[in-house]
């Protein structure tokens, strides 16, 4: 069949890739570590190595994964270009997050174009003829170019709100910006996607008043010289992903072109920022893959008193635990990233003006259901892959003892590498108090249907087979845990409001800031326990498909039950403390 036969195709891409890794990375793991990114003359330069490998990935077509055939490609899911991409990882992991700014960037312009309408799309087939970058998209394909998003600033990390590169128009309506931006991945590409204001501030502050820029760092003259347009002023001397360049770069007066519409920046970086958390959710999982088999591999040679370490049952117990988590986070980043290109996908179906109100309409809510699924999995994916990178990667220099110390077996180089996920797009507490925040308003949206939720819960508790109760226990308490929030919550916002406000001052005017305060202490103690049972879920879902997945339920469901159960503890016993202490701080410093 037609799927068997991609299925096949696409397997052989990824065993390509994997030989490629094997033969032109995984060797020279050290060398790209020690020799890092150097600026010289304004310019980056890579280590030799990656540069020889970027090369060969080009001639091979691999930049161009998911691109359309008719623009090149190899028409692959968007899910088996992250797949191929983790292979990178596992090798290097900053080598895998400067090759995922090739087709990743030539991606986020496609779905831009397409969005404000200015690409042609022939129906019912839905075979690009033009779109507006086409030829960016093709210097990029071939490895010519690569490209960046431009989003953080000095003291302006998290809060996009604060951003001050300012955009605006000449005498002949081109856009310039001007402004800095630091901490941008592979920043010394050719193609930037900048977020900067606009508007007038008096009149649209804050978020709404961003847009979306597309920036040419450089050109070159009719001799081949470049010409720079933006400047890369410095490149930081990182702890770890020393083969990926971080670059601050300077815009002075810089031509810029305009994506969608004028206002919608943060709208449009929010659809980007979702796509590179899921992929940057994969470059955890290539670390936790990574880690896990240096491990297993050097306790099955090691011995001592007269065995491999492997066998002795600590150790046999750690390297059991990372593989069940590298497990789970397989299943959050497969689900995330189906989610979020099953909905990419409908939406695009629905442009196709031959279909009825009727139809496009479905096809609509459908595509919201997988999207709202994917805004849940997505910053789990993220919190949780970057956690348990830095778990698990010290856990294999652990395992290795004093030689995972040194630098001969590249243990403690994953450690290193680890210590920047948390960080950057989206900190861990950013993710966690984005769940907790979706979390909290799903329920106050319709508070019926979370009392529905919990009856049917109840139910499932005491009817089915034993996998699905045991289940049911589980989502429990990732239930009690939302109630037991949202009931601190609106205790504190009720103090001092007469009993007969109560309904309408519980159901409007929340402030996150002040009203989510006993919530926001305890984001992350939420984002386990849901992590926890989303990952269930879907083992779940395998097992009773696949009669081999049943032993990792349970597996997994022997860890979960113990970590929700002692995140759920620690919401209802402890962080009032704390809330009290803060609270005097701040009366003490506004007096």
């Amino acid at each position: 069949s037609t799927v068997e036969e991609a299925v096949e195709f696409y397997t052989e891409i990824l065993e390509l890739t994997g030989q490629f890794v094997a033969d032109e990375l995984a060797p020279f793991e050290g060398q790209l570590d020690r020799e890092g990114t150097l600026l010289e003359n304004g310019e980056v330069r890579l280590p030799k190595p990656m540069e020889q490998a970027m090369t060969k990935a080009a001639h091979l077509g691999l930049h161009g994964m998911c691109y359309p055939r008719e623009l090149g490609g190899f028409n692959a899911p968007e899910l088996v270009n992250h797949l191929h991409s983790e292979l990178f990882g596992r090798a290097d992991v900053s080598v895998m997050a400067h090759h995922g700014f090739h087709a990743g960037i030539a991606l986020v312009l496609l779905t831009y174009s397409i969005e404000e309408g200015t690409t042609e799309i022939e129906w019912p087939t839905g075979t690009i003829q033009r779109t507006r970058w086409q030829d960016e998209l093709e210097e990029i394909r071939t490895g010519k170019a690569w490209g960046s998003m431009d989003i953080t600033e000095p003291d302006a990390g998290s809060d996009m709100a604060a951003l001050r590169t300012r955009a605006t128009q000449d005498e002949t309506g081109t856009w310039r910006l001007e402004g800095q931006k630091i901490f941008i991945t592979s920043g010394h590409g050719k193609y930037h996607v900048v977020i900067a204001r606009s508007e007038d501030e008096d009149e649209n502050p804050g978020l709404a008043g961003l847009s979306l820029f597309l920036v040419r760092a450089y050109t070159e003259d009719d001799n081949g010289n470049r010409i720079r347009h933006a400047t890369v002023e410095s490149v930081e001397e990182k702890s770890g992903h020393h083969a990926s360049a971080t670059c601050a770069i300077r815009f002075e007066n810089t031509p810029a072109e305009l994506i969608g519409k004028r206002g919608e920046g943060f709208k449009y970086m929010l659809k980007l920022m979702n796509g590179a958390r899921v992929g940057v959710g994969f470059e955890c999982l290539a670390l936790c893959e990574s880690a896990t088999r240096k491990a297993r591999g050097y306790a099955q040679e090691r011995r001592s008193m007269g065995k491999a370490i492997a066998r002795h049952e600590l150790i046999a117990s750690y390297l059991e635990d990372m593989e069940l988590r590298t497990r789970g986070i397989r299943a959050l980043a497969v689900e995330a990233a189906w989610e979020e290109e099953r909905s990419r996908g409908i939406r695009m179906e629905a442009r196709n003006p031959a279909l009825s109100d009727a139809e496009r309409s479905e096809r609509l809510r459908t595509a919201k259901r997988h999207s709202w699924r994917a805004r849940l999995l997505t910053p789990l994916l993220k919190y949780q892959g970057a956690e348990d990178a830095i778990l698990l990667s010290r856990m294999c220099v652990q395992i290795h003892g004093g030689v995972g110390y040194t630098r001969e077996y590249g243990a403690e180089k994953l450690v290193r590498d680890a210590l920047g996920m948390p960080i950057y797009e989206g900190t861990s507490q950013i993710q966690s108090l984005m769940v907790m925040k979706d979390q909290l308003q799903w329920v106050m949206r319709d508070p019926q249907r979370f009392v529905r939720k919990r009856l049917a819960n109840r139910w499932a508790q005491i009817q089915g087979d034993s996998r699905a109760r045991r289940f049911a226990r589980l989502e429990g308490i990732s239930l009690q845990a939302t109630q037991a929030l949202l009931t601190r919550s609106a205790r504190r916002k009720l103090e001092g409001i007469p009993l007969a406000k109560w309904t309408s001052t519980l159901f409007q005017d929340w402030d996150p800031k002040k009203d989510f305060a006993f919530a926001s202490l305890h984001s992350e103690h939420l984002t386990r326990i849901l992590v926890w049972t989303e990952v269930a879920r879907i083992f779940l879902r395998q097992a009773e498909e696949h009669e081999d997945r049943i032993e990792w339920y349970e597996r997994w469901m022997e860890s979960a039950e113990l970590h929700a159960e002692t995140a759920l503890r620690a919401i209802h016993n402890t962080g009032t403390g704390t809330l009290r202490r803060l609270h005097a701080e701040v009366e003490e410093t506004t007096i």
